[in-house]
């Protein structure tokens, strides 16, 4: 992704906005950001960007400040669907989340893990076992640090271990996890989904991308989960507390049993 000379204009100044804009910059962009919060809601960010020669809009969102882009990087907590992202898109102009801008430039393979609950937790833990195997392993994502913060430190012998929300999957394109993992699915967010259907297809961009060489890594308990199956290219494991599985690991008398009988299946229990 050839970023120099490009006039890029990042939204929203939280903590993946910032470390977008720095990015950008740093290999050769020309950028812009813009936060609808004042300048003194935004001075702790302000000085930063202001100290790298970035342009800052506060207060509003201009409607030229995204008419004249080669491309938009929003952050997670702005609607994919705001009007100025709308119009921006009609122009033709490219307009993506900051973990696909990460995913262009990261080395090594990607493990993604979503869900409505325990996201977190399972990231931390995946993390520390990888670590502790002793492969080369970064965290991040949703889980504090940006994913864009990552990729100078990324190596292609690495891992990237990284919790993904529904926020952040809206605008993802070329985003492709060598394993993503869906842990469960109830209804949350639907302040900014407006429906569980679409809350759930979000959650499920994590696998659009996935070939048959990927890995898909679902909860055989929750029926939102089992219904994803049609939607997966990659060979499918279940994870169950209640039943056994055919691919996969469930326990059994108290013991956490691993089965992998079909590599390719992607069908879940019975």
């Amino acid at each position: 992704m050839d970023l120099k000379d490009k006039r890029v204009l990042v939204v929203g100044l939280g903590k993946s906005g910032v470390a977008s804009a720095l990015f950008l910059k740093a290999h050769g962009a020309r950028v812009t950001v813009s936060d609808s919060k004042t300048q003194a809601q935004l001075q702790g960010e302000i000085p930063a960007l202001l100290d790298r020669g970035i342009s800052v809009e506060t207060g509003r969102h201009g409607e030229r400040t995204f008419r004249d882009q080669d491309l938009i990087v929003v952050s997670p907590g702005i609607p994919a669907d705001q009007p100025q992202l709308q119009q921006a898109r009609l122009r033709g102009i490219p307009v993506i989340g900051e973990v696909e801008l990460a995913f262009r430039f990261l080395k090594g393979r990607v493990v993604a893990i979503t869900g409505s609950n325990g996201k977190t937790t399972t990231t931390t833990l995946t993390g520390e076992i990888f670590a502790k195997s002793g492969r080369k392993t970064l965290v991040g994502g949703n889980i504090g640090t940006p994913v864009i913060s990552l990729a100078g430190q990324s190596s292609p012998d690495g891992l990237v271990v990284l919790e993904i929300s529904s926020f952040q999957l809206e605008t993802v394109e070329q985003f492709r996890p060598w394993v993503a993992a869906i842990l469960n699915i109830t209804p949350d967010h639907l302040d900014r989904h407006r429906t569980f259907q679409v809350y759930v297809d979000a959650k499920a961009r994590v696998f659009e991308n996935q070939q048959a060489g990927d890995f898909a890594l679902l909860n055989a308990d929750d029926p939102n989960c089992v219904g994803l199956k049609p939607r997966l290219k990659a060979a499918a494991y279940w994870f169950s507390r209640k039943q056994a599985v055919e691919n996969g690991a469930f326990v059994k008398n108290g013991e956490i049993v691993f089965r992998a009988a079909r590599r390719s299946s992607s069908e879940p229990p019975k």
